[in-house]
């Protein structure tokens, strides 16, 4: 899963580029509302709102945002917008697919901004389920390595429902069932081990290999489809080679 693997530090690179613009901030925050309004505002009885929180503090935003957060969601507080999630499917150059993920109060304006992005950089929509079948709900838990080795985190987690530990480079990715990552994210926990952020995510089944031309138009579609504000997360199914990554970080 190379290509898997050097796309996710490179998306974590870009986070930290994409919070000094305030964009990672407001789609943090989102998350928040949602989980607050969805599973109440109790941190410690609402798991998805722990996670969004936990993630939100890992990427430095004020805690005065996350509880302003967590009271307009949970309805403590007047001003939280009615977000709803939808799903856009599409395909990127050479028919790799892409699932992009919106959280919006606005669905004529996100579904316009999702088309236009494609449109502009050589994609294209599709119907719903032509490619969502391609990708699995998965827990995702990020673990940085300082502290902690590869053998650790399998020990601590392969009970609660681990399925495999992947190495990030300065962090490890651990893989489960959705529904697992509650009582994984919690085993780490219990074992001492920190970790970012837990979050469920579309994981592809299959992947296509691409060389850097083709990465590059992926990745442009990709980083359009990230500036709308409505637009929460995209995932594809493009695989590239170390050499090939290495290539575009030098552009």
């Amino acid at each position: 899963m190379s290509g898997h693997s050097k796309w996710a530090t490179t998306k974590h690179k870009k986070a930290a580029i994409d919070a000094k613009r305030g964009k990672l901030f407001a789609k943090l925050i989102k998350n928040i509302e949602v989980a607050a309004r969805t599973g109440g505002g109790d941190i410690n009885g609402n798991p998805t709102l722990f996670d969004a929180v936990q993630k939100a503090k890992k990427s430095s935003v004020p805690n005065d945002n996350i509880e302003r957060a967590v009271k307009r969601g949970s309805g403590a507080e007047a001003g939280g917008a009615d977000y709803q999630t939808i799903m856009y499917e599409g395909y990127a150059p050479g028919g790799i697919a892409v699932l992009v993920e919106c959280l919006t109060d606005n669905r004529n304006r996100a579904a316009a901004e999702v088309r236009i992005a494609f449109t502009r950089n050589g994609g294209q929509m599709a119907d719903p389920g032509s490619v969502s079948y391609l990708f699995n709900r998965k827990g995702v838990v990020m673990v940085p390595k300082a502290g902690t080795d590869e053998d650790s985190v399998m020990e601590a987690v392969l009970e609660a429902g681990g399925e495999e530990v992947n190495d990030f480079g300065d962090s490890f990715e651990v893989l489960c069932e959705a529904t697992d990552l509650v009582p994984v994210r919690t085993a780490l926990q219990d074992a001492g081990i920190e970790y970012d952020s837990a979050d469920v995510v579309f994981y592809p089944s299959m992947q296509i290999e691409v060389d850097a031309d083709r990465a590059r138009q992926v990745l442009r579609l990709i980083d359009a489809l990230e500036d709308s504000d409505d637009v929460q997360n995209v995932y594809s199914n493009f695989d590239a080679s170390d050499e090939v990554m290495a290539e575009l970080e030098q552009d």
